[in-house]
């Protein structure tokens, strides 16, 4: 059984509120799961402030002992220093703008 550490969606139409969760990969999303792990809230409130909560000792055991994390739960989780932040990918593309990109396309 691989146990991934993903988010699963909760709340209402335009409104998310995720739960941190570790679970079977084969589980649904917002399906069974083994243990919560935390919270996060990408609306941010009246202060600005986008609220995540972490369980650190239970996110390390369950990273010691090889589950493996969604993306986004990665870049959460780089950003509290529990992994590696995630390498930046550079995209010179991006920089141009878009009406002179197409020009060198033609």
């Amino acid at each position: 059984m691989v146990v991934r550490l993903r988010l699963q969606r909760f709340g209402r139409t335009h409104r998310p509120f995720y739960r941190l969760v570790a679970a079977n990969q084969k589980a649904p999303r917002d399906g069974k799961f083994l243990e919560i792990l935390g919270a996060y809230n990408p609306i941010a409130n009246r202060a600005g402030m986008k609220e995540i909560r972490l369980k650190e000792d239970r996110l390390k055991y369950w990273l010691a002992v090889g589950a493996q994390p969604s993306k986004r739960v990665s870049w959460i989780l780089g950003k509290f220093g529990i992994l590696p932040p995630l390498p930046q990918f550079y995209n010179p593309q991006k920089l141009v703008p878009k009406d002179q990109h197409e020009d060198a396309k033609k």
